[in-house]
This record gives C-alpha cells, structure tokens and sequence, in this order.
C-alpha cells in the first residue's frame, strides 16, 4: 500500500488488486493557489483557499490515477472536490466510487458516478469496501453540513486502509478503530470551523485520542490548506507525541509504502 499525501484531505491510494494496479485518488480538490474564494467571513484570519498550491509531486501522482473515491461533495464541500478535480475527472473518463445520495450529483457534472450498496461492507476492486459515516460537526452546525462517509478498504495481500472523511470523533469512528482495527488509518485534524459554532473536523486532541483507539499506522492530513483549519502540522506531532512511530504527518507531496503485515491472508 503506498499512499501519497498531494494536499488537504487529497490523497492517493496505490495497491495491487484483482492482478491490475490500481491508483485510488480521494477527494480531489486541485485548484491553484487563492484560487477558491475564503472559508471565513470576519477577523483577520479571511484569506482565499487554497492556501498553498499544489506540490511537484502531483503531477507525477494525478497521471497514475485509475478511480476516484469521493468521501462527500455537495454544500459547498470545495475542498473534497472542486471545478479543477470535477475535470480532471471528467477529461479522464475515471470511474468515480461514491456514496449513493451522491451518485446524481456526480452524474449530473459528468462524472462516470459508481455509487456502492450503501453502509455494509461490500466488494469492492477485488477486494471488499465498508463505508463508515461521519459527523461533520455537532449541534446546530452540524445540521447544515454533508456529512459523508469514510472508507475501510480491504484488499487481498495489503494492509487494510480506513480514510476518514470529514468527521469529528464520533462512535462510528470509534468503533471501526478499536473493533475493525484497521491497519492504517488516514485522518483530518485540521479542527476546521467557521465563524460561529464548533469544530466540524478532529483536531489534534481528538486525532492522538483516536491514535490510541488502535494498534496501526496513523496518518494525519487536511492541514495547513484551508483558512479554516488553523491546527498545524507541528501541533498534531506535538500532541501525538506519544503514538511514537506509528504516526505520519506527511508534508504535501510526501508518499510512505506501507508492507502487509507478516502473515497476512485476506479473502478475495
């Protein structure tokens, strides 16, 4: 399983299924520097997003794309998928793997939609897929948001990978981390909120508390890309300091390749 950090929650998956290569692109957000419009609307903190472009690496990693995963994409989630990711997909023809209240939206953009069955886990690239639901806030906010879902993916011979989406640390979340035990977790922590309400993102706290839910890899992104995250790089290494090397925190355009665990046989 190699996994490529390209920036904010986009990431690449590469593993080997069903005999082909396969090269997973999640949420692709891929506009240029300010070129989306400020996630906040008061104080001095208001700037356009993205914050930082994309990194060399990209390039690289985008060409060797062969399907897209989209965690959430409707009310305004720019930031898992954009105009510049909406035609990159599209000039591509990439199968693009969603949730089905997202499917119609998708099609309607002109992307080659391919909902799953809903919740259960399910086949998925030769391998099997289990879509774990988020919470994208709490209380009132919450209520105005795409809440989307995660991703634990199961493939024969690779360790297992579970990509959050946005989300706040919620039982689901739990659960797939203490009882489904991935053994690599990708999550956000950039504690993103607007200017009223509360957090709609893990922050560091709640990500090292996560880290400790399980025995795997942890790898931490959405930070340092959007003016509404203001946890940074430095303060998840700070706080999950005590996860030791299990923790990444990859810069943009960093990849880590992560070996199945010894032993590891996993049905097809």
């Amino acid at each position: 399983m190699h996994i490529t950090q390209i920036r904010n929650a986009t990431v690449l998956l590469e593993f080997r299924a069903g005999g082909h290569d396969v090269a997973l692109l999640v949420d692709p957000m891929l506009a240029e520097a300010g070129a989306l419009p400020s996630l906040r609307y008061l104080g001095g903190t208001r700037r356009r997003n993205p914050l930082v472009p994309l990194p060399a690496a990209a390039g690289p990693a985008l060409e060797r794309s062969t399907h897209a995963l989209i965690t959430h994409c409707q009310k305004g989630h720019f930031d898992h998928l954009d105009r510049a990711g909406r035609r990159f997909l599209r000039e591509r023809g990439l199968p693009v793997l969603c949730m089905p209240d997202d499917a119609a939206w998708l099609s309607a953009r002109g992307l080659q939609a391919q909902p799953l069955a809903g919740l259960q886990r399910q086949p998925f690239l030769g391998g099997f897929v289990t879509p774990i639901p988020c919470l994208h806030g709490r209380g009132w906010v919450g209520r105005l948001m795409a809440h989307g879902a995660g991703y634990l993916i199961e493939m024969p011979g690779e360790p297992s990978v579970y990509v959050a989406g946005d989300t706040v640390l919620h039982e689901p979340v739990r659960h797939c981390l203490s009882v489904l035990r991935p053994d690599i977790a990708v999550l956000p922590a950039g504690g993103a909120r607007f200017d009223l309400g509360g957090e709609i993102l893990m922050d560091a706290a709640e990500v090292a508390e996560a880290g400790r839910l399980f025995a795997g890899q942890l790898v931490v992104n959405h930070l340092e890309a959007l003016d509404h995250c203001p946890v940074s790089r430095e303060d998840v290494r700070r706080e999950a300091a005590c996860l030791g090397d299990r923790l990444w925190v990859p810069m943009d355009g960093e990849s880590r390749r992560y070996p199945a665990p010894a032993g590891l046989q996993r049905a097809a």
